[in-house]
């Protein structure tokens, strides 16, 4: 059995970026970028990252936040770029909307409501975000705390999707009825 190095080499890395950079337009790269940073970032910097000029990764920002797919912040100087979470939200739940049946979607809903339900039981609050997960001394009762309360943050955005989907198969992909 060989080891398995979880940190590939500079050359293997290199040979991926080449090849996205080949096989990818510049608006693709700017996108990829776009979606893949995880705070507000210059476009200098986004350019860098999707290898092309800044004038062009800016031009592209700049489409992408119109579209919705991105937000910018032009307070800051140089302005700065992020993804649009809620578009990614809206993305997923209209994949869900197209592949289930109103009625399929409905009783998912109603699964993880129950799952909600036992959380909020077995914490006593509606709000997971107000749960100490440090309340033990104890590594493993803080791990596993830790876990559920991951757990519950996530149902809670399946919920957020699924309703959404709801609403989009619903209302033929509008979230209001025409």
């Amino acid at each position: 059995m060989t080891d398995f190095d979880p940190t590939p080499s500079d050359g293997e890395t290199n040979a991926v970026r080449q090849r996205w950079s080949e096989n990818t337009d510049t608006f693709g790269r700017v996108y990829n970028t776009l979606l893949g940073i995880t705070e507000p970032t210059t476009y200098s910097t986004i350019a860098e990252i999707a290898d092309c000029s800044p004038n062009a990764a800016k031009k592209h920002l700049e489409r992408l936040a119109e579209m919705g797919v991105g937000r910018v912040d032009r307070q800051s100087r140089p302005a700065r770029y992020e993804r649009n979470d809620g578009y990614l939200e809206w993305q997923d739940a209209s994949r869900l909307a197209d592949e289930l049946t109103v009625e399929e979607i409905i009783d998912r809903v109603h699964q993880l409501e129950d799952r909600r339900e036992e959380f909020e039981q077995r914490f006593e609050t509606s709000d997971p975000s107000s749960i100490s997960v440090f309340d033990h001394d104890n590594h493993d009762a803080i791990h596993e705390r830790m876990n559920a309360i991951s757990d519950w943050q996530s149902l809670e955005r399946d919920i957020r999707l699924y309703e959404l989907a709801r609403q989009l198969s619903q209302n033929d992909g509008h979230l209001l009825p025409a």
